[in-house]
């Protein structure tokens, strides 16, 4: 059995916290058995590691995520990376050509696909590996799992099952789906012993291949890669489930949780208050997340979400905090906040002056043992101030030690990197006519790769 793991989200539901690169799910807001801060991607993992099924597991996800992926997981993580968003139809595609074609998976092997941040306990984990025997035993095209619900949610699909179908079973036949109901249907729908549609569904994988084979699209990694635009803009729900025939679903018991929303995801954050600031002791239900240096005050406001990262500041009643989505969709805003394999940086400030010459100054952490790519800018001249940590720069193939004090002139086209013997911080003040993240030339990632390129 093979695990995917869908990586997406635009980065609005959390904003200001998330962003194009910073989706919900890298959040550091809960907390782990040890007390340390966590994301619910690193909790997943966890889970799956504890479940045993970590080396049965891969991540589905866009270009924007994969620093982020290696910065919270581990640089050894299997991921799969789309070319260009087109939703969980292409993403799934592309993730079973990958098996097929570059891991050579049997066709017979069953593939479970899953959002990367449910919250659950780890019990969840152990019930997927009954999808496998639930496939075999039905033959069913698709067999899902879903969740026994314990309220008439509006929130949440559902799916309704076919009462008549493998009754003498441990699973149930799907009869139709339900997308957020209301809740005296849904409350209808729960006495027909409906569950919540927890995006969990298992097939083989010659089902899918077969799809793509039908439909002419490439089984090829390589050339899946290439021919991506050609897939519809579809989500798998809509491409491949509701058109089966034959779907069976398995029941989960235990608690399960889509975190997706600031009022939602307060209520598993153990503490009132996460960053610099004070609330009044006469607020309730009230969260303050601050990830700025300037405190954040807070008198006699309740049921409310004050949020605060570079990218903005989110003030709102948590009943309405679901409509920030709605409201920044059309934000092109670059992210001001991004983690990297390396460490992290954050935009102090950005100025754009009328003859076009735009500044962007960046704190840079580096973390010890890591180093940027050996990278070379086209459109921007960077000046780079250690302000504490020391370590080793190549700059056009020569190496030297920097340490706090140093001043560093990095122009356009010279190739450089560094490597950081200890905790670095770098403030980094860049100059040019357009300063985007995408003008970097990579010319290695590895540290010894860097060094034999300069030797050479």
């Amino acid at each position: 059995m093979k695990i995917v793991l869908l990586s997406g989200g635009s980065g609005k539901r959390l904003w200001p916290l998330s962003n194009e690169s910073r989706s919900k799910q890298f959040l550091k807001v809960l907390k782990n058995a040890d007390g340390e801060r966590e994301s619910m991607v690193q909790r997943v993992w966890g889970q799956i590691s504890n479940a045993g099924l970590r080396e049965h597991a891969y991540i589905a996800t866009s270009k924007p995520q994969v620093e982020m992926i290696h910065s919270q997981l581990g640089s050894e993580i299997e991921v799969i990376v789309e070319p260009e968003r087109r939703d969980t139809f292409p993403a799934i595609a592309l993730a079973a050509a990958y098996l097929y074609s570059v891991q050579g998976v049997s066709l017979n092997e069953t593939v479970v696909v899953m959002p990367v941040d449910p919250y659950v306990d780890e019990s969840f984990f152990h019930k997927t590996k009954e999808l496998d025997r639930v496939l075999n035993e039905s033959g069913a095209d698709l067999a899902l799992m879903g969740v026994k619900p314990s309220y008439p949610s509006e929130k949440y699909g559902y799916i309704v099952p076919d009462i008549n179908a493998h009754a003498d079973q441990n699973f149930v036949g799907v009869h139709s789906f339900r997308e957020k109901p209301r809740e005296e249907e849904a409350a209808a729908m729960i006495e027909q012993a409906a569950l919540w549609n927890c995006g969990v569904f298992a097939f083989k994988l010659d089902f899918l291949i077969n799809i793509l084979i039908a439909n002419e699209y490439p089984i090829q990694y390589d050339e899946m890669l290439k021919q991506y635009g050609r897939l519809p803009k579809n989500s798998f729900d809509y491409e491949i489930v509701e058109k089966s025939n034959h779907i069976v679903a398995l029941s989960y018991e235990g608690d399960w949780k889509d975190l997706g929303t600031w009022n939602t995801l307060t209520e598993e954050i153990e503490t009132p208050l996460i960053g610099k600031g004070i609330i009044c002791n006469s607020s309730n239900n009230t969260h303050v997340i601050n990830e700025l240096d300037i405190p954040i005050t807070l008198l006699n406001l309740s049921n409310v979400i004050v949020a605060a990262s570079p990218d903005g500041i989110l003030v709102s009643d948590k009943s309405s905090s679901p409509l920030i989505k709605e409201i920044m969709k059309h934000s092109d805003q670059r992210p001001m906040y991004e983690e990297r394999r390396w460490g992290r940086y954050r935009v102090l400030d950005y100025l754009k002056y009328p003859d076009g010459n735009e500044v962007l100054t960046k704190r840079i952490c580096i973390t010890s043992g890591q180093n940027l790519s050996y990278q070379y800018h086209q459109l921007r001249n960077e000046v780079w101030t250690v302000v504490s940590g020391h370590g080793e720069m190549v700059l056009n193939g020569r190496r030297f030690e920097v340490k706090a004090g140093d001043v560093l002139v990095i122009t356009k086209d010279s190739k450089h990197s560094l490597r950081a013997e200890t905790d670095m911080d770098i403030i980094e003040v860049q100059t040019g006519t357009e300063l985007i993240e995408e003008d970097i030339v990579r010319l290695a990632f590895k540290w010894d790769e860097i060094l034999e390129i300069c030797s050479a």
